[in-house]
């Protein structure tokens, strides 16, 4: 089988496996991704994050994952599905309602992986990235011809919106590449930056991780100050406004997402007060499949008396 066909083949697998939009790039530098965030971190704007101080060699040259890169593949699943029902008080991000997305995605791209090998007549190595993995995701995704980055900073996929999870597999082999040119997707909207509560998004593209409510609730691992705690409002694990304010999604945001995302029933109605009211095994119980049972329920606590304190002074 050609090339061409090979990567036909190859995208007809991806959309089998859910993936609403794929594509393949070449591996070259993502020098500007690398700029902003060496910046982000000389300005302290990625707050406790200090994992992010680290592999930023092979965020750009992936060839230090995966040697003799030359290839990377880029995908986008959508996780979108309408809030009929939800909690009174408190909220929890869509993602995190979900089976979590580093077991599915990484199924799903080793599935792809096979598809590669069966179609391609010597012999491949790959490597899939998930989240975990330090590569600059968005960077690739946008050089694949998936969509293109938001002022909010989310990768914005042409009729999909930003409500996607992305992933990749690094290959030793050159597939034809599928750029495509595609335009700024926000124009003079600044939705995402009017409505941000706490101003984290500071202009197009430069976030401070500091006042964000997803690295808040999500990421910081030590007790809040007062500033903070007041920081996350009604978020009780992670944060959706800036992506339900944008116009990308407004669509979407009314369709049920892919199969394998479909949200647990029990969490869109908790409240911060069964969150606290929740045992170790409880918690295991509800959240062992879910993004959230990485943060723990210590932290997750936290995040629930946060937001009771708030809703108090509402």
């Amino acid at each position: 089988m050609d090339k061409e066909n090979t990567v036909q083949a190859i995208l007809r697998k991806a959309e089998e496996c859910g993936f609403c939009a794929a594509g393949f790039s070449s591996i070259t530098p993502c020098s500007e991704e690398s700029t902003r965030l060496r910046e982000m971190i000389r300005e302290n704007r990625h707050g406790e994050m200090l994992y992010m101080q680290k592999n930023i060699a092979s965020r750009d040259n992936p060839e230090n994952l995966l040697p003799g890169a030359k290839t990377v593949f880029s995908a986008a699943m959508p996780y979108h599905f309408p809030l009929e029902t939800h909690a009174e008080s408190g909220r929890l991000s869509r993602y995190a309602m979900v089976r979590d997305y580093h077991r599915v995605l990484s199924e799903k791209l080793e599935e792809v992986l096979e598809c590669i090998r069966e179609n391609h007549s010597g012999e491949v190595n790959g490597k899939v990235c998930v989240d975990g993995i330090p590569v600059f995701e968005k960077s690739w995704a946008e050089k694949a011809g998936l969509g293109r980055k938001g002022k909010n900073t989310m990768l914005i996929v042409p009729d999909k919106g930003s409500l996607v999870f992305l992933g990749e597999i690094l290959l030793d082999i050159e597939l034809p590449f599928t750029p495509e040119h595609l335009p700024d997707p926000c124009g003079e909207c600044n939705s995402c930056i009017n409505s941000c509560p706490t101003g984290a998004i500071i202009e197009k593209g430069k976030i401070d991780a500091r006042k964000c409510i997803s690295y808040l609730t999500v990421e910081l691992k030590r007790e809040f100050t007062p500033e903070e705690s007041g920081m996350t409002g009604e978020w009780m694990f992670g944060c959706d406004i800036c992506q339900e304010v944008c116009p990308h999604n407004q669509k979407s945001l009314k369709k049920k997402t892919a199969a394998g995302f479909e949200p647990q029933k029990e969490l869109l109605t908790i409240t911060p007060e069964e969150i606290l009211s929740l045992t170790k095994s409880g918690f295991k119980k509800l959240f062992a499949s879910t993004p959230v049972y990485r943060t723990g329920l210590k932290r997750l606590k936290r995040n629930a008396r946060a937001v009771l304190e708030n809703l108090k002074e509402c």
